[in-house]
């Protein structure tokens, strides 16, 4: 049985207390010696990515499949059914690879059912036979192409529902038919640029900028809610197939987009990270939404005078320093609309799409 995930987890309390009693830098730019090495950027970007499908697999494909008779289907939009777990994150890393950070990730296999996501160079054909010896640890590299330094990794990607087994064992075009859950599918490649970062850790490794790890896990961030919103709420909502709820869980419904991410940002926490998102805003219907601190109150009103442009700091907990930044958060269906200008805890009532509702604040550590 599924279980429905607490609304504020005794983790996301103390985050609450630590940023409420931290000590905050001035707003600006990541400076100084101080960033994330390739390693720890690339767990930032795998997590996010787990913790999103996790919320997409267990919450969406399997309780409503299980509920109402919804099921994840290959050919989802001719049927009016959900996307594959696969699919969700092919669709969200194709928006992902398109934002112009430099980082990139995909699906790779040596079973591919699409023979687009098989390996294309030495160093993933070489990954997927390192993850499958050891299904535990990922298998990374820098890697020298066209005369520029890339930190790669891969990742085992394993079949975490039925419906990825069934879909595998069961396709015509798959090479491979007696996968189980749990089994290594293939693998998530990630690839991060280096010719930007600094050569400057103690241990004389590459290190990134904060602000650019944070880019790098927001716009994974963003690219998930966008597929979610745009292929499953909106589609189904258009076609009266199911609608979004606050009370998803009760009512067997989608979860708000917003709720999507809250309950993605409770997966990420169990990584033990360091990294941390959530969503803000100065007219909150949850008043646990509200900013937490001076930075983020700072950063509402910044993100809401420039949207297009995130606000930036540096904050301390106890002995560690962590990155931070606001990027503005905007009505991205009507569902958000309308929820937000109808609720009776809602503060403001007349907000239009593509509005600013609010903020999605990125913290992590640098070193």
């Amino acid at each position: 049985m599924i279980a429905k995930p607490p609304k504020y987890s005794f983790l996301t309390l103390i985050l609450f207390f630590l940023l409420f009693n931290s000590t905050l830098a001035p707003a600006q730019t990541a400076t100084g010696k101080k960033g994330v090495s390739p390693q720890l950027a690339a767990e930032f970007i795998h997590s996010v990515i787990q913790a999103d499908r996790t919320i997409y697999s267990e919450y969406i494909v399997e309780r409503l499949s299980k509920t109402i008779g919804l099921h994840a289907v290959e050919d989802w939009r001719e049927k009016d059914a959900l996307m594959l777990p696969a699919q969700f994150l092919s669709q969200s890393a194709e928006l992902a690879n398109k934002r112009n950070t430099g980082m990139s990730y995909r699906l790779i296999s040596s079973w591919p059912i699409n023979k687009n996501n098989g390996p294309t160079s030495e160093f993933e054909k070489e990954g997927l036979k390192k993850i499958l010896t050891n299904n535990n640890a990922p298998h990374s590299k820098i890697v020298n192409s066209d005369g520029k330094n890339f930190y790669e990794v891969v990742y085992p990607d394993l079949a975490v529902t039925h419906s990825c087994v069934e879909c595998h064992n069961n396709h015509p075009e798959s090479p491979k038919k007696d996968f189980k859950v749990g089994d290594v599918v293939g693998g998530i490649h990630i690839k991060l640029p280096l010719e930007n970062s600094r050569d400057e850790s103690p241990e004389g490794g590459y290190m990134l900028e904060g602000s650019v790890v944070a880019d790098y896990v927001h716009s994974i961030l963003e690219s998930d809610r966008t597929v979610y919103s745009k292929y499953i709420v909106n589609r189904l909502q258009n076609k009266n197939v199911l609608f979004a709820s606050e009370n998803w869980w009760e009512e067997n419904a989608l979860l708000l987009p917003a709720q999507f991410l809250l309950n993605a940002s409770g997966v990420i926490k169990n990584f033990r990270l360091g990294l941390d998102f959530r969503l803000i805003s100065l007219w909150p219907i949850n008043p646990h939404n509200a900013a937490a601190n001076e930075f983020e109150s700072a950063g509402l009103k910044s993100v809401i005078a420039e949207p297009e442009k995130p606000y930036v700091g540096n904050i301390k907990i106890g002995n560690a320093e962590y990155f931070q930044a606001v990027y503005s958060d905007r009505a991205v269906t009507p569902t958000c609309v309308s929820c937000h200008n109808a609720h009776p805890n809602s503060i403001k009532r007349d907000f239009k799409m593509n509005d600013v509702m609010g903020g999605i604040v990125v913290t992590l550590p640098i070193n």
